[in-house]
């Protein structure tokens, strides 16, 4: 425990921020955690232990992040903000086990720092308060990549959570609901309240947690090529799934009795719209789609 007690609280929050002369940056989206209650349950759905190495992204002024480091074996946190670097190192001095890192987390070597920090971890998980305006890059940049990433439990805007977490057929089902499927079994841990942070932010939160799986969900030669395709049947919703996919291919126009023909041997009804599609009737169209090559993805 620290002299000074724990970073999330409104109190000690203030009194770093005034310490440090800080002012927050819009652009950056910052929102820092001050319930220790909520950071609590963040660190008890992420099983962390003595073996465990954390990948923190936006650590801001340390609050998870001391959290985190009293069980953790090692933590090493991205922050982009040059400006927090020196508060980090004071709120975080007490701690041998965690390496502030200052860099972009989607231009980051991400594989070297794992190896050079965590390669004595058992288990490594990302635990982090993402940064809202780039929740959904983030997880895609984290996700795609072949880190020995074992899960996540992110806190993101609820929306985001939503489509991450959502079932075939609802209204918040689309292609980020089908990349984090593939990879992971998805579910949600808590909704927080905007209350919990300084500033408070202007939408709702929530913290979901996601699995890796030991094999994706479903078989695909070309994960690329697999998503480019399902998040063309979502890209205008209200569209049926042949329509989207006239956009999707060089003159599509032109080619839409082979869309239609393509769909048909697949067992997907034109008509149908992408929200209707399960991962199962995504990866069965796309493995049919090697059948007609004038359909170039």
């Amino acid at each position: 425990m620290m002299v000074n007690g724990d970073i999330a609280t409104p109190t000690r929050t203030k009194a770093l921020l005034q310490k440090h002369g800080f002012n927050f940056k819009k652009s950056l989206g910052q929102n820092f955690l001050v319930d220790v209650n909520i950071i609590n349950k963040i660190i008890d759905a992420s099983d962390i232990d003595e073996t465990t190495g954390i990948i923190e992204v936006g650590p801001g002024m340390g609050s998870l992040t001391q959290q985190m480091a009293k069980k953790a074996k090692k933590v090493i946190a991205f922050e982009i903000d040059q400006r927090l670097i020196p508060v980090l190192g004071d709120t975080l001095s007490e701690f041998n086990n965690v390496t502030v890192i200052n860099e972009d987390i989607l231009k980051a070597d991400i594989a070297h720092h794992v190896t050079e920090n965590l390669s004595d971890c058992d288990k490594i998980m990302v635990v982090a308060n993402l940064p809202y305006y780039i929740t959904t890059p983030i997880l895609l940049n984290l996700m795609q990549q072949p880190l020995p990433i074992d899960g996540y439990v992110v806190m993101m805007q609820k929306e985001v959570g939503e489509r991450l977490n959502a079932q075939v057929g609802t209204k918040a089902y689309g292609s980020l609901s089908i990349v984090a499927q593939y990879y992971t079994d998805t579910s949600k841990v808590l909704n927080v309240p905007k209350s919990v942070f300084l500033p408070p932010p202007n939408v709702d939160s929530i913290v979901v947690k996601l699995m890796e799986r030991e094999q994706p969900q479903v078989e695909v030669d070309d994960e690329k090529a697999f998503f480019k395709m399902t998040k063309a049947a979502f890209s205008q919703r209200r569209k049926t799934i042949s329509n989207n996919y006239q956009s999707l291919f060089m003159d599509g126009k032109a080619k839409k009795d082979i869309i239609k023909n393509w769909l048909d041997t697949s067992g997907i009804d034109p008509r149908r719209r992408g929200e209707t599609l399960s991962i199962q009737e995504f990866a069965h169209l796309y493995n049919e789609l090697k059948k007609f090559p004038e359909l170039e993805l």
